[in-house]
């Protein structure tokens, strides 16, 4: 059954004396519509269906693939579950969820023994679809949502303004590569979740075998050039895809947001692993471009870039030092202004002093400046 995908739900309610309840489900299904019913299946165990099954009445509330947090706050509660999570009452007084896609108001109409679980049918009073998006899904252990071909098609039409730019400016990058001698490539933000590659450059030092695939997945350390212009609960979202991340961990990642915030760019410095220190990296994204991947092993992916045993410790370099310096990301802003783009040079030289590594970074940014300007100009063109 773990190969069966389902969707999510949360039963609320309110006891006779006044508590406010909620039960996560992953059963809810449709059963009537003369009259019109619904069901969800608790187990027996359940100690809050104990105290919804007294209830006077039940709001169903169905969940947005972005309520996950929020769905996890709740199963995870003994009491007061929907502390700190908004919500209205329905026309029955019981809570609505404010992001949920639909509410629909109940009554217990029969509850059947079934195993270890019940049965319970519900009788209809009032439905609405308050918020049309993505459901919220379980599948092989995780949760998640999904996008169709339209929207993935839309999405892939949004990063057109991207490649424009960056073709625009291909001589400079171009020259950025050789100059240097490392790999120069350009990524754009499919959504908050994926980058693709929309240019790419080889020195004859650097090899396509050593860069990312053309597209992977925004996950720590991978996006801080994309997050650090979020808002905060985006870039928590974006932390909690690693598991069981540390404090330690996150502070760190809170700290590269900030750097590169101030100073327009960030670096990874290599750990004496050298440059197979991004095999395990670049591995996971080649394994993320192939299509049809089950939750569990988008995971397994997930946790093997989080692995990467990089040196991500923020700093400014001293120009005495000597550094061997795996990747350096620059965030760069779209027509439209936003930070969707980001600049990264991988493969880059080793051994190299911290005076000639801060002249990477002016000669990173003036191509930064010129793909935005070239950005711009592609905007003003097409009005």
């Amino acid at each position: 059954m773990g190969h069966y995908p389902t969707g999510v739900a949360v039963v609320t309610g309110r006891s006779a004396e006044g508590e406010v309840l909620a039960l996560v489900v992953g059963t809810f299904a449709s059963v009537s519509l003369d009259p019109p019913l619904v069901s969800f299946m608790p187990m027996k165990t359940s100690r809050t269906f104990q105290k919804l099954r007294n209830c006077d009445s039940l709001c169903i509330n169905i969940l947005g693939g972005e309520q996950q947090a929020e769905m996890l706050a709740i199963a995870q509660r003994w009491e007061n579950k929907l502390d700190g999570i908004d919500w209205y009452p329905s026309p029955s007084g019981d809570p609505i969820l404010k992001n949920s896609i639909a509410w629909v108001d109940t009554t217990i109409a029969d509850v059947v023994e079934a195993g270890d679980h019940w049965i319970v049918l519900c009788s209809v009073a009032d439905l609405q679809v308050t918020n049309s998006v993505a459901p919220l899904l379980f599948f092989q252990g995780g949760y998640g949502s999904f996008a169709g071909a339209e929207q993935v098609s839309r999405m892939s039409h949004e990063i057109l303004p991207a490649i424009h730019a960056a073709h625009s400016t291909s001589e400079k990058l171009e020259d950025l590569a050789h100059s240097i001698g490392c790999e120069v490539s350009v990524f754009a933000a499919i959504s908050d979740d994926e980058f693709a590659t929309v240019f790419s450059e080889l020195s004859a030092d650097a090899t396509r075998e050593g860069g990312l695939a053309s597209r992977f997945p925004l996950v720590p350390p991978i996006g801080d050039s994309y997050m650090f212009d979020k808002p905060a609960e985006l870039q928590e979202r974006w932390m909690n895809k690693l598991k069981n991340v540390s404090d330690e961990v996150r502070e760190r990642h809170l700290k590269r947001l900030a750097f590169i915030r101030e100073h327009g760019y960030l670096l990874a410095l290599l750990p004496e692993a050298g440059s197979n220190a991004y095999d395990q990296m670049i591995r996971a994204t080649r394994e993320y471009k192939k299509a049809n991947l089950t939750p569990l092993e988008e995971r397994s992916i997930r946790e093997a870039i989080g692995a990467t045993r990089l040196d991500y410790d923020p700093r400014e370099v001293e120009d005495d030092e000597i550094y061997n310096v795996g990747s350096m990301v620059l965030p760069v802003r779209d027509p439209s202004g936003m930070y969707t783009m980001t600049l990264r040079l991988a493969q880059l030289p080793h051994g190299v002093t911290g005076a000639d590594v801060r002249g990477w970074v002016e000669r990173a940014k003036a191509v930064v400046r010129d793909i935005e300007t070239a950005g711009s100009t592609e905007s003003t063109e097409g009005n």
